[in-house]
């Protein structure tokens, strides 16, 4: 069919080329050309329709369009950003293979050419859990030469620890050693972590379009789904207050408060195992403290973010910016501004050690006093700051059987370090200041790492020592609404039965009901010799184990370094004394019951 010039968009010219091109293409050419127009048709910014042809590039070798992305994620951060990265590379017309490291078979990682690493770094430079497997593969023996890959790694860490990004760092070191090259240069990320993700995802798309043999610079999508009003970490819901009780009883050391806060409005929704991000506010009498030892005006305006927001010198240090930690790299950024000698100093090679005795309890007021400030205006003395992270709190309600709201179990962090009174920024505005119908900044973050066994009936056994009891308290209001069948059993601890006995009446209810149906606990400070809920699983590592074997799903929750670490170490005795296994199978036991999601942690 010939292109008539009086009825098409086409000058004679351009009509007589696609007359002569259009005859000779197959049914899939002309399938795959409709599709290339319509994936590359632009709008210019006049408004007009702009189409951008590809130019191939002669190559020798024929680089693959599919991209395998990994993800090694223990909160859920670094999973939405793969999640993020899927979409914009299929919306770029890339086939994506997506993947948690623990799901993905090994042995395929020989035939990818394309290979984005998306991973976390937990605890002290430790890899998530479900890296840990990967993890171990790829640093080890069996691990294949990758000399026709194509790599890149996006890092996610917290600079205010030790080994920063180190999990990242790793993967993409050793991808290298292994014959990888990489597409694009490992971004790390601190907890603010959006736009250098952005960037990194731009840098990788626009250096696969190259390989492609493209002039185009593919741009990334947004974080889907598309929608102006959808609140999420970037736009936070005010979320009104309903509830704030303090759980524990008079005269106890410790301070735990249950806030309710209310969803309506806002279509955010959640399963148990989530948690809810809060963006607090800096104590304002600290702030005051801080602006009484700088030189600038607190009414001064700044700028607070890369979009050109403004702000008052002392509204900024108390909403925007982090003043409470002191990270590596602020302390370099500010050496390098203020020119201090002592500063320098300290951060000499060989100093390691004492510069992580220094950050260690101190603030950014500790820093001022002892270094002065830096810049020469509030503006270039805030930007060097970190933004204000988010807090993130396991939830403690199900949806199902409390429409509209959430519950979070907070514990008040107090403590002196280094001469003065210090308090956790969330926390304690959360117990001394945030009252019934104020309103905080939330969003929720979706954890698919930490979920109930699909199956109700299936038996679980969940370890929550002080605050970790949260999320079983969503567990087992979940298995209740779902009528689930399956047996349930609940190791809790604290310090005093009196005073500290989180939920009581609600355990005590759901024990009679048999919606749980076995519970032990451990007040460690009841007694003359120290009880744990370790201590507690020992008792009963018979009937434990028979659970075990029965198919239980095991779930830990609160801290690592000690609890969770602990906790550990006493389920591969367990297995190995009951099962009567080596310590090696014990262990592999235990590995194999992570492998398959019957093993899960949300340790902090």
């Amino acid at each position: 069919m010939q292109l008539q010039v009086s009825n098409s968009p086409f000058n004679h010219e351009q009509a007589e080329l696609l007359n002569n091109l259009l005859p000779s293409l197959t049914e899939t050419q002309k399938v795959w050309l409709s599709g290339f127009l319509a994936a590359t048709l632009t709008v210019s910014d006049t408004g007009t329709a702009d189409v951008r042809v590809m130019e191939a590039q002669s190559s020798g070798k024929t680089i693959s369009k599919e991209v395998t992305i990994l993800y090694g994620s223990q909160t859920g951060n670094a999973q939405g950003l793969a999640d993020n990265a899927k979409r914009t590379l299929e919306g770029n017309g890339y086939q994506v293979t997506i993947s948690s490291m623990s799901d993905y078979k090994v042995n395929n990682l020989k035939k990818v050419q394309n290979l984005l690493i998306v991973v976390s770094t937990h605890g002290e430079g430790d890899p998530p859990d479900n890296a840990l497997s990967f993890h171990e593969f790829l640093h080890g023996r069996r691990a294949s030469r990758l000399e026709d890959l194509r790599f890149s790694v996006l890092a996610l860490g917290d600079s205010s620890y030790e080994f920063f990004c180190e999990t990242g760092k790793q993967f993409d070191r050793r991808l290298e050693e292994l014959g990888g090259t990489r597409l694009f240069p490992r971004t790390d990320c601190d907890l603010d972590y959006d736009e250098p993700a952005a960037e990194w995802l731009e840098g990788v798309i626009t250096s696969l379009s190259e390989e492609q043999g493209s002039k185009v610079t593919a741009v990334p999508t947004t974080a889907a789904p598309v929608n102006a009003h959808a609140y999420s970490r970037t736009n936070p819901f005010k979320a009104e207050v309903l509830e704030n009780i303090n759980l524990n009883g008079r005269g106890s050391n410790k301070e735990t408060h249950h806030l309710e806060l209310s969803l309506e409005g806002s279509g955010l929704t959640f399963e148990p195992g989530d948690s809810l991000g809060i963006y607090p506010q800096n104590d304002a009498v600290l702030v005051d403290m801080l602006l009484k030892e700088l030189n600038w005006e607190s009414e001064e305006v700044v700028k607070v973010n890369k979009q050109g927001d403004l702000r008052k010198f002392r509204e900024s240090l108390i909403s925007d910016f982090e003043i409470t930690v002191l990270t590596k790299s602020l302390l370099e950024q500010a050496a390098q501004l203020s020119g201090n000698e002592d500063l320098k100093a300290l951060l000499s090679p060989g100093n390691e050690e004492k510069l992580k005795e220094y950050r260690e309890g101190r603030d950014l007021l500790d820093f001022v006093l002892d270094f002065g400030s830096w810049g020469e205006s509030a503006q270039e003395f805030i930007s060097i700051l970190r933004k204000m992270p988010a807090r993130l709190y396991s939830i403690a309600n199900s949806l199902s059987a409390y429409p509209d709201e959430v519950h979070l179990t907070i514990g008040a962090v107090r403590y002196e370090s280094h001469g003065r009174e210090r308090k956790g920024v969330c926390s304690i505005l959360c117990a001394d200041s945030i009252l019934q119908g104020d309103t905080l900044p939330v969003y929720i973050q979706h954890n698919q790492n930490f979920k109930q066994p699909k199956n109700p009936d299936t038996p679980i056994i969940m370890v929550g020592p002080g605050t970790g009891i949260a999320p079983f308290r969503s567990f087992i209001q979940e298995r209740e609404e779902m009528n689930g069948k399956g047996k349930t059993w609940l190791f809790f601890g604290d310090q005093h039965f009196v005073t500290d006995f989180l939920y009581q009446t609600e355990w005590q209810k759901w024990l009679k009901t048999g919606v749980l149906s076995k519970m032990d606990v451990a007040f460690s400070r009841d007694t003359d010799e120290k009880v744990y809920v370790q201590h507690r699983m020992q008792e009963q590592s018979r009937e434990l184990y028979e659970w075990l074997q029965e198919g239980a799903a095991l779930y830990i929750c609160g801290d690592e370094k000690n609890m969770a670490h602990d906790v550990h170490n006493t389920l591969i005795e367990i297995i190995e004394k009951e099962g009567q296994m080596s310590h090696a199978d014990a262990q592999a036991y235990l590995d194999e019951m992570q492998q398959n999601k019957r093993y899960q942690r949300d340790v902090y």
